[in-house]
């Protein structure tokens, strides 16, 4: 690879890790977290990761809830789902 060919290649990842979420932005101090640290913590908790296909507007109701209830998008399916298990 050329030398121009790597500096863009240097370029985007610098701005892949500027613009990642939970990237600290200016006048926010946001916790970094590698993701074999969270799923360290995850798996201390009990969770294990699910993935699922879902109706995009069924997706959007469940943010839109979330968001309303002030609780994370993953407590707010757990909750759901435990109750729909429960009747």
């Amino acid at each position: 690879m050329k030398k121009t060919g790597m500096a863009k290649s240097d370029a985007k990842k610098l701005m892949g890790q500027m613009s990642a979420p939970g990237a600290a932005s200016f006048g926010k101090v946001a916790e970094v977290v590698d993701k074999r640290e969270q799923r360290k913590r995850d798996q201390a908790l009990g969770l294990v990761p699910f993935a699922v296909k879902l109706n995009g507007d069924l997706v959007q109701q469940l943010h839109a809830k979330a968001k309303e209830r002030e609780i994370d998008l993953n407590q707010l399916v757990g909750e759901l789902l435990a109750q729909s298990l429960a009747t």
